[in-house]
């Protein structure tokens, strides 16, 4: 798992297009996405504020349906845990 995060990691800061879409809510980073005609994205869903099951489940449906919409399935939902505590998910998304 730790060397999936890493190598997930060292290949989002090698795709600045993929590192710009972090920090967006994800309906833009979908957009973005698909206006680039980016064949794959990922962004991050944090999972820090508020409920951490509820919140967070509430998130990644909804940025999958943001990202469905425009013609992209999930390819990787990758926690991130920090000190025992989960911090968020790394979301890998991919037109067919």
């Amino acid at each position: 798992m730790r060397r999936l995060f890493i190598a997930l990691v060292l290949a989002i800061a090698t795709l600045p297009a993929h590192a710009a879409l972090f920090g967006k809510s994800p309906e833009k980073s979908a957009a973005e996405a698909a206006a680039a005609n980016m064949s794959a994205a990922t962004i991050w869903i944090d999972a820090s504020w508020g409920f951490r099951n509820q919140g967070a489940a509430n998130s990644l449906s909804k940025a999958h349906n943001a990202f469905a919409a425009r013609g992209y399935k999930v390819v990787s939902v990758e926690p991130y845990i920090e000190n025992g505590d989960l911090q968020g998910f790394f979301v890998t998304y991919q037109k067919p």
